[in-house]
This record gives structure tokens, C-alpha cells and sequence, in this order.
């Protein structure tokens, strides 16, 4: 298996906006940071798991769309601010048009059951999605209980109680950086003294 990052020279930019065409067609209803994971990561191996946990992090503290910072990110990592505007095109074009056709359908035959069913069924989708992607890169980054403990938190402080995700960070990323702050052990307090 080849290491994520070998051929990064070697992308083109048709092959960076089609796969963030292919991330935004694949992901109607919701889902985009798991189908990002899978091309970028998986498929594409154009970063590690890691990094992308990385990226994501940095693309949602930052203002903006989550993912249209990613696909910044991604694009400007491959290939500069040509992969940059590849990525933006190849998330945005396609989608776009799509969705302003589909806003006219809407409107017009909002009330058939048929509409109403198909927009559950790819709301059930994403949801499906999203938590797989959490499950696999869970594993990764929640390798201790202060990490453990700081999700739960989030999950608890946002998705039960309903606070501001704002709030949220504001109280919990000056935690996280506190704890994941390089400290200097006493190995290397001593090696430095030395």
C-alpha cells in the first residue's frame, strides 16, 4: 500500500475538482465530512487520517463553511491556489445548479408525499454518514480519557443541552489546548540540563 502523500506532485487539477464534484454529489442530504474522509483519505490517499482530523478541526474553527475551507485546504495542499479554485469549483458547480433546480421542484410540488419521503430518506443518509465517520476516526484520536472526556463534553454541552456552539468552544478549546499543550518530562527537563 502506497504512503498517503507519495504522488501528491503527480495531481492534476480535472482530478482535484472531480473528486470534490464526486464529495459534493455523493453526499446530497448531508454527510460531506464523511464522503471528504473517504476520498481524501481512503481513496485518494492525498493525507493521512490524522491530518485530515487536523484539517477538519482547523476548517471548522475558522469562519466559513466547514467544507468549502476543507476543500481550500485540500486544493492548496496538492496544488496551490490552482488546486484551491479546482477544489472550490469542482465542490461548488455541480451542486449549485443542481440545488437551484431543485429549489424551483420544491417549490412547485412541495406538498406531494413523494417529495416529502425521498427528502426523509436522505436526511436518514447523512445521519448515517456522519456517525460512521465518527466511529472510524474515533478509534484514532480518542485514545485517552481526557479525550473521551472532552467529546462526551462537546456531545452533551451541543447536542443535548443545546448551547451555542460558540460557547461550546469558547469553553472547551482553551481546555483541549491547555491538556494537549507539549509539556517537558522529566527525561527531557533532564537532557536539557545536561
Amino acid at each position: 500500500m502506497s504512503e498517503p502523500g507519495a504522488d501528491l506532485q503527480k495531481v492534476s487539477l480535472p482530478e482535484i475538482a472531480l473528486s470534490f464534484n464526486h464529495i459534493a454529489l455523493a453526499s446530497f442530504g448531508g454527510g460531506l465530512s464523511a464522503w471528504s474522509r473517504e476520498i481524501v483519505v481512503v481513496q485518494k490517499k492525498w493525507m493521512t487520517e490524522e491530518e485530515f482530523l487536523s484539517a477538519m478541526t482547523m476548517c471548522r474553527i475558522v469562519p466559513g463553511a466547514n467544507q468549502v475551507n476543507l476543500a481550500v485546504f485540500v486544493g492548496t495542499k496538492l496544488k496551490g491556489m490552482a488546486g484551491a479554485v479546482a477544489a472550490l469549483i469542482g465542490l461548488c458547480l455541480v451542486p449549485v445548479t443542481i440545488i437551484l433546480t431543485l429549489g424551483f421542484v420544491y417549490f412547485t410540488f412541495k406538498e406531494v408525499p413523494a417529495v416529502k419521503g425521498a427528502l426523509h430518506g436522505a436526511s436518514a443518509a447523512a445521519v448515517a454518514l456522519t456517525l460512521t465517520m465518527v466511529i472510524k476516526t474515533g478509534h484514532k484520536c480518542l485514545t485517552g480519557g481526557m479525550p473521551i472526556a472532552l467529546s462526551l463534553a462537546a456531545f452533551v454541552l451541543n447536542g443535548i443541552l443545546r448551547w451555542p456552539l460558540l460557547e461550546v468552544l469558547g469553553i472547551l478549546a482553551p481546555l483541549s489546548l491547555i491538556w494537549a499543550w507539549p509539556r517537558k518530562t522529566g527525561k527531557r527537563a533532564e537532557a536539557t540540563e545536561a
